[in-house]
């Protein structure tokens, strides 16, 4: 009996189970927007993209032999110092010390110096200056044949020239020219006129360069006037004489020359004379 009233008892709770679907009675407000929520944070955004897949990809040193050479001995170039082959290899990222083909242009490169006795490798710029001294001789050098030196060429070579040519500027050692639109130093020459009372090269005094700088030059009538008052007279600029167009003279035209007849038939000479005109005889 107890069986009989377990299986109808299962049997009832069978009946009052709701099977129907989720989708047929949706969940309440407030856990469709906890749903919503959720759903949207799930979802990232995609992040945009500047990349022009026209364009070929960085992959810094390249690949190429010959732009590798070039990486290497730029970096040598910027470093300043010497560097041993392993170090700038490891800098770089360039395969100096595997590579054979890339390590015997490297070395036959003719702005790179090999110091056997360190085994360090170092750019050869166009003026070894270190120093204050070394980079006065080589601007007396080059002065001495008729020309200056360029200021970014010997920043090149040594980074502190250009305050080491404003304090040689200072001392009245060196002349320098500088660009018009921010004053940097652009070429150094030597001063071989050395500053002094006896041979002169002083500055001159501020008084009389404001003096000099605000003189005025008159207009052209007032300059002709100034100048007649004096009893002078304005320089006549030189004029250039048009020259007259060559013409032939007429004359009379001479007579043509009249070229000599040349005989032909020469096997005839002395049989008949050829100076006359023959004619056929009618019969």
């Amino acid at each position: 009996m107890s069986l009989a009233r377990d299986a109808a008892a299962f049997k009832n709770a069978l009946h009052r189970q709701d099977y129907s679907s989720w989708h047929s009675q949706p969940p309440p407000l407030q856990a469709q927007d906890a749903a919503a929520a959720s759903s949207s944070k799930s979802k990232k955004k995609r992040p945009k993209s500047n990349v022009v897949y026209s364009q070929p990809a960085d992959t810094g040193t390249g690949t190429n032999v010959n732009t590798q050479l070039l990486y290497a001995v730029n970096y040598l170039k910027t470093s300043g110092n010497p560097t041993r082959l392993q170090d700038l290899a490891i800098l770089t990222g360039i395969p100096l010390d595997t590579d054979k083909v890339l390590f015997e242009k490297f070395r036959a490169h003719d702005r790179v110096v090999h110091d056997p006795r360190t085994d360090l490798y170092s750019y050869r710029h166009d003026f070894n200056v270190r120093n204050k001294a070394a980079l006065l001789t080589e601007i007396q050098r080059q002065t001495r044949k008729g020309g200056g030196l360029s200021v970014r060429t010997l920043k090149e070579s040594w980074k502190e020239a250009p305050q080491a040519i404003e304090e040689l500027e200072k001392e009245g050692e060196v002349f320098v020219t500088r660009t018009l639109k921010d004053g940097q130093l652009r070429m150094v020459f030597w001063n071989e006129i050395k500053p002094n009372e006896e041979q002169g090269g002083m500055q001159v005094e501020k008084e009389f360069l404001d003096l000099w700088h605000s003189l005025e030059v008159p207009n052209d009538v007032d300059l002709l006037k100034q100048l007649a008052s004096e009893g002078l007279q304005a320089t006549a600029g030189e004029t250039l004489v048009p020259k007259a167009p060559v013409t032939k003279k007429k004359g009379k035209k001479s007579a043509q020359k009249q070229r000599p007849i040349r005989l032909t038939n020469l096997h005839l000479k002395g049989q008949i004379d050829l100076s006359r005109d023959y004619f056929p005889q009618g019969k």
